[in-house]
């Protein structure tokens, strides 16, 4: 794996459907990656809406927010790839 892109979020699900629509043409071909979503307890239905749309997308569904400090060591502590790349789930 090249790459790990990984997004926490909190209720901005529609902002994150069009980031995660987005990525696949922001990669260049001859590389592979993955992404993860580290939900910090959205009220939005974000999990199931990310389930739906992008079932290629490792999704951590929190309980409670636990920061963005938080779910991003969650994300890193799941990351295959050989470069992580923090991303803000309003990236498009």
């Amino acid at each position: 794996m090249d790459i790990s892109i990984l997004i926490v979020s909190w209720n901005v699900r529609e902002l994150l459907l069009r980031c995660l629509t987005a990525l696949p043409a922001a990669v260049e071909d001859e590389l592979t990656f993955e992404t993860i979503v580290v939900d910090n307890g959205s009220s939005d239905g974000t999990v199931e809406a990310i389930r739906d749309e992008h079932p290629q997308v490792r999704v951590i569904a929190n309980r409670e927010n636990r920061g963005f400090t938080g779910g991003n060591n969650q994300a890193l502590a799941e990351a295959q790839g050989i470069s992580l790349f923090l991303l803000n789930p309003d990236t498009e």
